[in-house]
């Protein structure tokens, strides 16, 4: 029987110098409050916060060195990375889930008030986004910091084909997504024969340029002032409590008291069927050939181009059915505010739909869902703790790196099992 032995001055070695980063990092950020122009020192918030870190050091350095620590730092030292076999004949869990969720999903409002509900739909159409630059990022292997571009573009065009136009919301939507996967072929031609770094400082100056479009033009998109975008109607069947755009409310059509909830009640489940189409799709295309050639590039394009792939035109597919699904998310956007203007489309918007990729795990579909509830629902359920969102958003990026490098979910593949009279 093996004994581990624990070392405890190197454990208080350890918490002393958690402590003194500790105080380097949270002494500056915490321990000064600005007050105009003038500064208030609040020392006893960082002892406060020091201390935790090294209390929380030490007890984690004393854990690490037992038994059942090393077994858990070994966890932590296997790279995990790559793609999960699954035995053959394996049946994922998925197939039980899935209903559970869908019956969720078809509960909740009938529980949920209206911040609750308008969280949700705003959490659904992170998860578009995530599903979209999931494509481009986790499957083809392309870095895209500007994949706010394509979503401006279909918030915008939701509000400008109702301004000159007079199209609405169901005209639009499927309009949108062409507009944003024509927008990715026009980035693409000229840019997915280039790798890595120079790819990312491209396409960030595409989102750039995007924005700043939609700043200045100030006749057309009505500049820094917005434009306001139409809500959603059901067979000319308007939600407000009078009509707007010469329809019919539906309260007065139905004969029914007015609920000033059911225009999020519409958008959220046609959001949820939107959500669910674009799931089943991608599922299917990462089944294919078009899909396998995405994870085949990513992997190694040399490769590839070696079994005579056409690598411009798999990576351009990829962009621009990304592209569209962010288009479709932008026209949400657009009539869930019921107004868009150029400062929600910076670029944080983008670092947050890659944080969401990266975090779910890069190709995993289930990861990304679950890192687009998790990134913008948190920080609503944490607005009493508004002065330290931030640094736990942080630190929870630093511990998902530290513990899962690959992300929340890997993705998985079911193993096949060789055929009798076969060689292996």
């Amino acid at each position: 029987m093996s004994t581990t032995s624990i070392d405890v001055k190197k454990s208080l070695v350890d918490a002393l110098m958690a402590g003194l980063i500790a105080l380097i990092v949270f002494g500056p950020v915490v321990g000064v409050v600005l007050k105009g122009y003038d500064f208030t020192p609040q020392f006893d918030r960082v002892a406060w916060m020091v201390g935790a870190v090294m209390v929380g050091r030490l007890l984690l350095s004393l854990f690490l060195q037992t038994s059942r620590g090393r077994v858990v730092l070994e966890g932590f030292e296997r790279s995990g990375g790559g793609v999960g076999v699954q035995p053959p004949g394996y049946v994922s869990r998925m197939r039980w889930i899935i209903p559970g969720l869908i019956l969720l999903a078809i509960i909740f409002p009938f529980f949920a008030n209206k911040y609750l509900l308008t969280v949700i739909i705003l959490g659904l159409i992170y998860v578009l986004l995530g599903l979209g630059l999931n494509i481009v990022v986790g499957l083809a292997g392309l870095l895209d910091l500007g994949f706010v571009g394509f979503y401006a573009i279909g918030a915008y065009g939701l509000t400008m084909g109702y301004e000159y136009l007079g199209l609405g919301f169901w005209s639009l939507l499927p309009l949108a997504a062409l507009m944003a996967a024509f927008a990715g072929m026009i980035l693409g031609f000229p840019v997915l024969r280039m790798h890595g770094d120079y790819l990312a400082i491209v396409t960030l100056g595409f989102g750039e340029i995007i924005r700043l479009v939609l700043t200045n033009w100030l006749e057309v998109t009505g500049g820094p002032n917005g434009m306001s975008a139409p809500a959603p109607t059901f067979f000319g069947l308007e939600f407000a409590r009078r009509a707007k755009d010469g329809g019919v409310p539906y309260h007065e059509y139905f004969g029914v008291a007015y609920n000033p909830n059911m225009k999020f009640l519409f958008i959220y489940a046609v959001l949820v069927l939107v959500v669910l189409l674009v799931l089943y799709v991608k599922h299917r295309l990462t089944r294919m050939p078009v899909g396998r050639a995405w994870e085949a590039l990513r992997e190694d394009e040399i490769a590839c181009r070696s079994m005579g792939l056409n690598h411009v035109l798999v990576k351009l597919s990829a962009f621009m059915l990304g592209a569209s699904t962010a288009g479709i998310a932008g026209v949400f956007f657009a009539t869930y505010q019921g107004f868009v203007n150029p400062t929600s489309f910076t670029f944080f918007e983008s670092a947050l739909i890659l944080a969401i990729v990266v975090l779910g795990g890069m190709g995993s579909t289930v990861g990304v869902v679950i890192a687009a509830f998790v990134l913008t629902i948190a920080p609503e359920l944490l607005r009493s703790f508004a002065d330290y969102r931030v640094l736990l958003f942080g630190v929870l990026m630093v511990v998902m790196m530290i513990w899962r490098p690959r992300g929340l979910i890997r993705i998985n593949r079911i193993g096949i099992a060789p055929r009798k009279g076969v060689a292996p």
